[in-house]
């Protein structure tokens, strides 16, 4: 028999339990001199830190905004695209060597032809993002669709479904589930992204940040810029939960 699931304010409350006892004793260790604080900073420190950094809440909006945009981007054009793949087998056939091609490539090779298309400017940054997520939406999005129960599809076909109505009303919401879980893990990957491509040829953004912190050995600033992508990208999290509890109602008693 399964153990009786937790309430949301039981684990609200381990969690935070949770985190309170791992910034004591991370600030313990450093304030009992079993952390050199020159190289691992309390979180007092960091706290300092970025209370002191007048523009980090800015960077912070910089770097959010560069994801949405090529993250959004990736979706509108992957989402599509990845439908089509999964029912439709010639069309896998033609874009796979593609895309076989394509998936295998970090956000990093494309740093170098990026700053020569489009300079050192926004353009380049969203860019380096969709790349960095393109594939794997469109991997994501292939795979929810072709797991989705034949006989769903063949039922709404036998009632008269168009193509169109059978991928928007039938394979669409069958697949949500499990593209919407693959959403999630993409979204960290563009954090992953913006932060390599505000490493190079930047002046604003967290990654800048980090690097900019680095040259002048300040390693609270950078622990800093570190929990900045943590809070955004939990907090990105907690969104996507809300988003999948607006538009999965059915599996909201699931567990």
């Amino acid at each position: 028999m399964d153990p009786k699931p937790l309430s949301i304010w039981n684990r609200v409350v381990i969690s935070a339990l949770s985190l309170i006892g791992f910034v004591g004793l991370w600030q313990a260790a450093v304030s009992l001199g079993g952390i050199d604080s020159a190289t691992v900073p309390g979180p007092f420190q960091v706290w300092q830190a970025m209370v002191r950094s007048d523009f980090l809440l800015e960077d912070i909006w910089t770097s959010t905004r560069r994801v949405f945009l090529g993250f959004l981007m990736a979706i509108v054009i992957a989402t599509p695209l990845g439908m089509v793949m999964g029912i439709s087998r010639w069309i896998r056939v033609i874009f796979n060597p593609i895309l076989s091609l394509i998936r295998p490539l970090p956000s990093m090779s494309w740093i170098p032809l990026s700053m020569i298309w489009f300079g050192i400017g926004e353009e380049q940054k969203v860019y380096i993002i969709f790349m960095g997520c393109f594939a794997s939406v469109l991997v994501y999005t292939i795979e929810a669709t072709m797991r989705v129960d034949t006989n769903l599809r063949m039922a709404a076909r036998n009632l008269g479904a168009s193509r169109f109505q059978e991928i928007f009303y039938v394979i669409l919401p069958a697949s949500l589930p499990t593209l919407l879980s693959g959403l999630k893990v993409i979204m960290a990957i563009a954090w992953t992204c913006v932060i390599s491509a505000e490493m190079v040829g930047a002046m604003s953004g967290l990654g800048y940040v980090i690097i900019d912190a680095n040259e002048y050995g300040n390693t609270a600033l950078i622990f800093a810029g570190m929990m900045g992508i943590s809070v955004t990208v939990l907090l990105l999290d907690i969104a996507f939960r809300g988003l999948e509890w607006l538009l999965l109602p059915y599996q909201r008693g699931v567990k």
